[in-house]
């Protein structure tokens, strides 16, 4: 096997030899998803970093990666050695990529990368910046391929119908609302390139992805055409049939860059103008199928209407979530049961443990698959963001410190998404102290009540105002959104802090939307914490306590308010806590979060389980802290 310096050192002069002066490596595959497929992992396999997040820049002379702060620990380690320059994306100093190619490349370069893995929007920006260079793009090569000899084949699973009743809305009824949205832009089509979006407008799911239930396609939608690029042989008679039945024909995979080259031809408009116009979402369509389309075709790029579509969960969605969470609970619960009465009395491992999670959540009716890769972190690993064990890596555990778990699974019911850091034993005053504060931002986020057109900007201080108090921080988002069986992590819905530098702002919060909660902090060397649930957007109840009656008219001129119901229900570690650290209001959304936490999961246990449970559960307060 070549050494990572080997390998770039061929794609060096694979360079040369193509009249490339800067070629850029992207983690993405040809649909701008976040997890890619096997096939897709040209950056993991040039730079060894493993992490999901990432692009790899390489010059004749140097090359550096750039990722964000959930991987500059591992990124740091991975990359040792590599003569690859880390770039920690974000921190103050550190430039973009747009910028570092402007100060290493002299004018009428060129920067080569694979178009399809490459997105509309990142392109842009870079000919923005390197435009009074004169350096032009070349996105037709893909020079890894040629190095890579045993790269895998393509992923091609096969693909499974959803049912109304996990839906809640056929498939016609949302081509209907999707072709409203083209007309109301003024546009005759729309190319739709996230698998995600493609899966969800369907009803389909499927595998081509690492849990993300998801396959490789594009769409053209048109007022009377509605094309579904896909290897055909990942459907069943039934679904092609049903397909047929909904109006929508079939048409190879890569056969999408061919029909946008003759566009004009290809749809159908009644429109008395020649002029057709196409909308693509330039952060989601990459570079290629941009350059196919032809020059007489008015291209407007604008965010796709389906992703806040598939944000808002209908009712049925909502109450199929309802239910996942309720198993997913019960699993997680029965494991950390399992952990805390066998720890120190039999070996357990971070892949061990993580394995009995999966165990426990395979127990339950409807379970599918992981959401993603469990994050089972034992001590300093807990510190790494996203660090995941491997056999490399795995230790074992001991009955001290924490094991930070992030793990989520796919149900019919579903998509879940938790991070529990599980007490093992004897803590130190600082790690519950740490345990405490982002347990107080967790709750405070959670019980939020904001107005409509309130943004996760907005919200971000809930969480971390309890660690900026003391000059502390986490460097993640605060919360993310989440799919219906489909991607754990979705737009447009987002807590951070940070205005997105993006031309794009983050979404307002609607009804429906379901977002994590998940506020942490890192020691590096030393432990990570962080607490996790998801929560669903609603429409407010009425406040609570007695109003004055003067204001009564002005609550009802002031709008619609919002609030969030917690949909996972597993029990904090409360002997973490330092209870006079909290407030009285703060104690009493824990207890009232864990009085629902045993109404609702200990059904499913066993007598030990509701026991131990129940004990679990039991009211904190600050004159007695109930030790378990």
């Amino acid at each position: 096997m070549m050494t990572t310096i080997e390998k770039l050192a061929e794609l060096r002069e694979k360079m040369k030899g193509t009249g490339v002066d800067a070629y850029v490596i992207t983690t993405d595959d040809f649909h701008a998803s976040e997890y890619v497929g096997a096939y897709f992992r040209e950056r993991e396999y040039m730079s060894g970093f493993t992490g999901s997040a990432g692009t790899l820049v390489v010059l004749p002379d140097t090359a550096a990666l750039f990722t964000d702060g959930r991987y500059f620990i591992q990124a740091e380690a991975q990359l040792a050695g590599s003569t690859i320059e880390l770039m920690k994306s974000g921190q103050p100093g550190v430039p973009t990529i747009e910028e570092y190619l402007y100060d290493h490349l002299e004018p009428e370069k060129v920067v080569g990368f694979d178009g399809r893995t490459v997105s509309l929007d990142f392109a842009d920006r870079m000919l923005g910046k390197l435009g009074d260079k004169k350096v032009t793009l070349n996105g037709e090569l893909d020079l890894v391929d040629e190095l890579w000899a045993d790269r895998p084949e393509l992923s091609h699973e096969p693909v499974f119908e959803l049912p109304f009743s996990y839906t809640g809305e056929t498939r016609a009824d949302k081509l209907v609302r999707v072709r409203a949205s083209i007309r109301s832009a003024g546009a005759d089509a729309r190319v739709i390139s996230a698998l995600d979006e493609i899966a969800w407008l369907l009803n389909l799911r499927g595998n081509d992805i690492d849990c993300n239930p998801v396959f490789l396609s594009y769409m053209l939608i048109a007022d009377e055409d509605c094309r579904l690029y896909i290897n055909d042989a990942i459907l069943n008679d039934e679904i092609t049939r049903e397909l047929a039945v909904d109006g929508i024909t079939l048409h190879p995979y890569n056969e999408i860059y061919t029909d946008l080259r003759r566009l004009p031809e290809v749809i159908q408009t009644h429109k008395k103008t020649e002029q057709v116009t196409i909308l693509l979402d330039g952060c989601q369509a990459n570079y290629r199928l941009r350059s196919c389309i032809p020059e007489t075709v008015s291209v407007v790029d604008e965010p796709s209407a389906i992703q806040l579509m598939k944000a808002q969960k209908n009712s049925v969605e909502c109450e199929n979530e309802r239910n996942a969470h309720i198993k997913d609970g019960v699993a997680v619960t029965k494991f950390i049961y399992w952990l805390k009465h066998h720890i120190g009395t039999e070996t357990i491992t971070e892949l061990s443990a993580a394995e009995k999670l999966e165990s426990f959540r395979k127990e339950q009716k409807g379970y599918i698959e992981p959401s993603f890769d469990t994050i089972s972190a034992y001590g300093p690993h807990g510190a790494i963001v996203h660090y995941e064990p491997t056999e490399e890596t795995n230790v074992e555990l001991k009955p001290e410190s924490f094991l930070l778990v992030d793990s989520g699974g796919h149900y019919m019911e579903g998509t879940t998404d938790i991070t529990r850091t599980i007490t093992l034993g004897a803590l130190t005053e600082e790690e519950k102290w740490a345990y405490t504060l982002v347990l107080i931002g967790h709750l405070n986020l959670a019980a939020a009540r904001f107005k409509h057109g309130t943004r996760g900007e907005n919200l971000d201080y809930l969480a971390r105002e309890p660690l900026w108090r003391y000059g502390l921080d986490f460097n993640h988002g605060t919360g993310h959104g989440v799919g219906y069986l489909l991607n754990v992590h979705e737009g447009p819905n987002r807590i951070h802090f940070r205005i997105m530098e993006e031309r794009r702002p983050t979404a307002v919060f609607e009804d429906g939307m379901i977002t994590s909660d998940e506020p942490g902090i890192y020691i590096e060397g030393r432990f990570g914490i962080r607490h996790e649930n998801l929560v669903l957007c609603k429409k407010a109840g009425k406040p609570a306590g007695k109003l004055p009656e003067v204001f009564l008219k002005e609550t009802e001129a002031n709008g619609t308010f919002l609030e969030f119901e917690t949909l996972t229900w597993v029990p904090f570690d409360t002997e973490a806590l330092i209870p006079e650290l909290m407030t009285d209001r703060e104690l009493q959304r824990l207890n009232e979060y864990h009085k629902n936490v045993y109404e609702k999961i200990a059904p499913y246990l066993t007598e030990e389980e509701r026991i131990w449970l129940e004990q679990a559960t039991s009211p904190v307060s600050k004159k007695y802290h109930n030790k378990i």
